[in-house]
């Protein structure tokens, strides 16, 4: 309490003579009611909490009083300016005025002559967060003020990171789920459905001195076949998000290609078949000669003869590549007369059996030509 209300504690107590005196009992009466009125008035406000980037409505008024208002004070401490500061001044008849420097993102919505200071600011930035005080200069009660705390919600950067792990059978850490600079700190975790003890999980914190942090959970297991393609999924939660976040994730077990094959497409098209993680690049080259264009046309893993001719006998090397290594298959074609063909390497045991029935019709047609080509595979 200010002065009025500290005198009409202690007057009657420092001179009892003076109150003996019938004189002065009016003047207790009106003591005794300006006494009343102090102890009734009160100045509305509260804390106020909002999302970094939104609005906030920093409330604050005068009940129960008939004094005059004759100034609106607005001071701060906040994480940019840790030191007491008076940034705003309300006058009856100039209106809100900025002190030390103006801020377009305040806006005074109360009203001078309902006692209301209430600001509307926008656009609040983690550094705004702090303490707002709202004070009002009241005749003859003198300063009446309150304390306005600004909490800010930040909202984590969600993300999952594949860590490309490799075919082994050693534990290794497949992926990592952040929640980055939230503020409260956010929650993470791992669902991982039907592998349930295959995979385990840590959770990891680094606090700022901005008052954010920063949650990593990472997933481990260990790299196999039967692993990979699984679908699995981070959630993260946390007062400063209203509503949960998953986030999806395919586990991936990168290999390099395994054995390479060739199957037949046709009798003069094959195509170079393996399995691999990331898949294969193919590039197809000739033991010794150059791949003709006008003789042959390469598309990724297939290669297609475009004359069964005797110029394209030869050996023929499908490789099959990606960033974790490289392998080759082989395909020998040899061809007499422009009607027999041969074809031996590792030719798969399906395209073998498609090249008999094929040489079986050959025969039917060129059954003299053929019998002087004799069979290699």
């Amino acid at each position: 309490m200010d002065g009025a209300a500290s005198f009409c504690g202690s007057f009657c107590h420092n001179i009892p003579s003076i109150c003996d005196s019938a004189l002065l009992r009016v003047l207790l009466v009106t003591l005794s009611l300006l006494c009343a009125d102090v102890e009734a008035l009160q100045v509305i406000g509260g804390s106020v909490t909002v999302e970094q980037g939104s609005t906030a409505i920093l409330s604050c008024y005068v009940i129960d009083t008939n004094d005059d208002l004759t100034q609106i004070t607005w001071q701060r401490k906040t994480r940019e300016k840790p030191h007491n500061d008076n940034f705003l001044t309300i006058l009856p008849r100039e209106g809100a005025q900025f002190v030390n420097g103006g801020d377009d993102r305040f806006k005074y919505i109360g009203n001078f002559n309902n006692k209301n200071g209430t600001l509307q600011f926008s656009n609040v930035a983690l550094k705004d967060e702090g303490s707002y005080t709202c004070i009002f200069t009241l005749f003859p009660s003198g300063n009446q003020k309150t304390e306005i705390p600004l909490n800010l919600l930040v909202p984590p950067f969600s993300s999952v990171k594949d860590n490309l792990p490799t075919l082994g059978t050693e534990e290794v850490l497949f992926a990592t789920c952040t929640a980055a600079g939230s503020k409260p700190p956010a929650e993470v975790r791992w669902l991982t459905g039907a592998l349930g003890d295959n995979m385990r999980s840590t959770t990891n914190s680094t606090q700022y001195d901005n008052g954010t942090t920063t949650t990593v959970s990472s997933l481990f297991g260990v790299p196999t076949r039967e692993i990979n393609g699984h679908q699995v999924r981070c959630d993260i939660s946390g007062d400063s998000l209203s509503t949960e976040r998953s986030l999806p994730f395919t586990i991936q077990v990168y290999f390099s290609p395994t054995e390479v094959n060739i199957t037949v497409i046709s009798e003069d098209s094959f195509e170079c078949v393996t399995e691999a993680k990331p898949n294969a690049n193919f590039t197809w080259s000739r033991s010794g000669q150059s791949l003709l264009e006008s003789s042959v046309k390469v598309d990724g893993a297939k290669l297609q003869l475009l004359s069964l001719t005797s110029d394209l006998n030869g050996l023929y090397q499908c490789e099959a590549s990606n960033t974790y290594g490289s392998k080759r298959g082989q395909l020998y074609v040899h061809m007499a007369s422009g009607v027999c063909l041969d074809f031996f390497g590792n030719v798969s045991q399906q395209m073998n059996q498609l090249l008999t029935v094929q040489r079986n019709k050959n025969n039917n047609r060129w059954s003299n030509l053929c019998d002087s080509c004799g069979s290699k595979g």
